[in-house]
C-alpha cells in the first residue's frame, strides 16, 4: 500500500483502540490491540506520519529509534530485592523502569495527555541482545517488567531486508500478534502530501518531468547510490532557506541530499535553468500584469519541459501569495475571536481597580501563550498552525503595549482601543486577499495569451486544483475564469483519456 493509504488506517486504527464502551472500558480490550508494523523503505515517511496522525487524533506521540538503545536502557537496570517466600528468604532480580515506559509517562505528565501512540522505529535492526527484548515487546506490550500504560497504541516500523543487512526476520508467533502494512513509495501520494507542505516548486516540476527520479535505491560495483522522499524534502528546505539568504546551491550540496549521482547531476543542471526561466521570462512581472513582448515570442519556440516549468514558476508565486493571504486571514479571525472575548471580560473587572482591564488582558495574552506552548510540546500544532499562533502572540503584545501606554482606561475605552488596532489588522487582511486576487487574475491573463487552451493551462488549473492554498483562496474569494476552465478544460481532459481508453479497449478486442 502506499503511504497515504497506511495513514489512513493507522488513524482509524487509533481511534478504535482508544474506543470505550458504555462503562468506560476500552471496547478493544489490550490484548487484542494488535501492534502495528509498518514495513517499507527508508526516507518514505513513517516517522511523519505518526507525527500527522497523533496531531489529528489529538493524542500524544513518543518516538524511538530503537537501534540508538541498549538492552539495559530499553529493559531497566537489573537490581537484587529480598523476598520472602514460605520460610525462606531469598535473593530476586528485578528491574528499573525501561527509560522507553518512563518516557511515556513523562510525555503524559509534560502535555496532560493520558493517550497517545508509542512509535518504535528500525525494530527489526535490533544487536543480537536486544532483540528478544523487542519480540517480547511486540508479543507482550512490554519492557521486561513494565507494561505500556493502557490506552497507548503500538506502533512499530522497520525496513525489508533488501534496504538493511542489520534486518532481522520475525518469527511467526511474532508476526501472528501483529498487523503489517508493507508500503511503497509513490510519487502522486506524495506530491499530495508535497502541495501542502510546501515542497520546492523546482522539486516538484522536475519530478513531474523525470517522476522515475523520485525514489530509488540502485547498489553496484561502486556502492549504493539513493534517493528518497526525505531527501526531497529535506533539500526543499534547504533550498528556500538558500534563496532568502541569497545563496547558490550547487551540485556538490545537491549531493549530499540526492545521494544518486546522475540524480544529482540532472536536478542540478534543471535548477540552474529553472532559475534562468525565472529570471529570463520574469516571473515577477508576469504576475504584476508587466509582462515583457519579448516572452511571448520566446515560448512559441520553447520545449515543453521549459513551458512546463515556468507554469510552476507561475503557480509557485501564486502560492506565496495565497498562503500570505490565508495565513492573514486564520491570524485575523483569531484575534477578532480573542477581542470578543476579552470584551467580556472587561465587563467583569470591578471599575476600582486601577487599569483592571489592561491587567486583565495581560494575563489572557499570558494564558494564550501558555497554550500555545502546550500544544507545542504536545506535538498537536502543525507548522502553520504555530505559525499562526505566534503571529496572533505578537499582534496580542502589541495590542497590550497599547493599552498600558494608555493607563488606567475603563472597560469601554479600552475596548475601543483594541477595536481601533483591529481595524488597521483588518486592512492587512484586505490588502493581502486583494493582492492573491490581482495576481490570480493577471496570471490567467498571461496563460490565455500565451498558452490558449493547451495542455500547460489544463496543468495550470489542475495544479490551481489540488493545492490547498489555491483551492482554500479561490473558494473563499472566487475567480471567474478558474471556474470556468476548471469546468471546460478538465472536462475536455476527461473526456480525452475516456475516449483513449476506449480506443486502446477496442484493439484489445480487435486483437482477439
Amino acid at each position: 500500500m502506499n503511504i497515504k493509504r497506511a495513514k489512513e488506517e493507522i488513524e482509524h486504527t487509533v481511534k478504535a483502540y482508544l474506543a470505550k464502551d458504555a462503562l468506560g472500558e476500552y471496547a478493544i480490550p489490550a490484548i487484542r490491540q494488535r501492534p502495528i508494523l509498518l514495513m517499507g523503505p527508508p526516507g518514505i515517511g513513517k516517522t511523519q506520519v505518526m507525527e500527522q496522525v497523533a496531531r489529528e487524533c489529538g493524542v500524544a506521540l513518543v518516538a524511538y529509534t530503537i537501534t540508538h538503545h541498549t538492552r539495559q536502557s530499553a529493559v531497566g537496570l537489573p537490581f537484587i530485592r529480598q523476598r520472602h517466600y514460605g520460610d525462606k528468604d531469598v535473593s530476586v532480580t528485578e528491574y528499573t523502569m525501561s527509560e522507553i515506559i518512563a518516557s511515556v509517562y513523562a510525555k503524559m505528565e509534560a502535555t496532560g495527555l493520558s493517550e497517545g501512540i508509542l512509535f518504535i522505529d528500525e525494530i527489526n535492526c535490533v544487536s543480537e541482545t536486544l532483540a528478544p527484548t523487542m519480540l517480547q515487546f511486540l508479543q507482550c506490550k512490554t519492557f521486561g517488567n513494565q507494561a505500556v500504560p493502557a490506552g497507548w497504541v503500538i506502533v512499530a516500523a522497520g525496513n525489508p531486508p533488501e534496504y538493511n543487512k542489520s534486518v532481522r526476520d520475525f518469527d511467526i508467533v511474532t508476526l501472528d500478534r501483529v498487523r503489517r502494512m508493507d508500503i511503497q513509495p509513490d510519487l502522486s501520494v506524495w506530491k499530495d502530501y508535497a502541495r501542502g507542505a510546501r515542497i520546492h516548486s523546482a522539486i516538484l516540476s522536475y519530478l513531474e518531468l523525470h517522476p522515475q527520479n523520485f525514489y530509488q535505491i540502485n547498489a553496484d560495483v561502486d556502492g549504493t547510490q539513493f534517493v528518497t522522499a526525505r531527501g526531497w524534502e529535506d533539500l526543499s528546505n534547504l533550498l528556500d532557506t538558500y534563496e532568502t539568504l541569497g545563496l547558490k546551491a550547487d551540485e556538490d550540496l545537491i549531493r549530499e541530499y540526492i545521494q544518486h549521482q546522475k540524480i544529482a547531476e540532472d536536478f542540478s543542471a534543471y535548477l540552474d535553468l529553472y532559475y534562468k526561466y525565472r529570471d529570463d521570462y520574469g516571473v515577477e512581472d508576469i504576475l504584476a500584469g508587466q509582462v515583457k513582448p519579448a516572452v511571448y515570442a520566446r515560448l512559441l519556440n520553447a520545449p515543453f519541459d521549459e513551458r512546463l516549468s515556468l507554469v510552476s514558476l507561475i503557480l509557485a508565486g501564486l502560492d506565496t501569495r495565497f498562503t500570505a493571504s490565508r495565513q492573514q486571514d486564520a491570524v485575523a479571525d483569531a484575534c477578532y475571536a480573542f477581542l470578543r472575548q476579552a470584551k467580556q471580560g472587561f465587563a467583569t473587572v470591578p471599575e476600582d481597580i486601577p487599569d483592571g482591564p489592561a491587567v486583565y488582558f495581560s494575563q489572557m495574552v499570558a494564558d494564550y501563550d501558555a497554550e500555545t506552548q502546550k500544544q507545542q510540546a504536545a506535538g498537536l500544532l502543525s507548522r502553520d498552525a504555530l505559525n499562526t499562533r505566534l503571529r496572533v502572540y505578537a499582534v496580542l503584545r502589541a495590542w497590550e503595549a497599547e493599552l498600558r501606554r494608555a493607563k488606567a482606561v475603563s472597560a469601554q475605552p479600552a475596548f475601543d482601543l483594541l477595536r481601533t488596532q483591529f481595524q488597521s489588522l483588518a486592512e492587512e487582511r484586505e490588502n493581502a486577499q486583494n493582492t492573491a486576487s490581482a495576481t490570480l487574475e493577471a496570471a490567467f491573463d498571461f496563460m490565455e495569451q500565451a498558452f490558449a487552451e493547451s495542455q500547460e493551462m489544463v496543468v495550470f488549473v489542475t495544479e490551481l486544483t489540488l493545492s490547498p492554498a489555491a483551492h482554500a483562496f479561490i473558494t473563499e474569494n472566487g475567480c471567474e475564469r478558474y471556474f470556468q476552465y476548471n469546468k471546460d478544460l478538465l472536462l475536455d481532459h476527461r473526456k480525452a483519456a475516456l475516449q483513449q481508453e476506449l480506443a486502446a479497449e477496442e484493439r484489445r478486442h480487435g486483437g482477439i
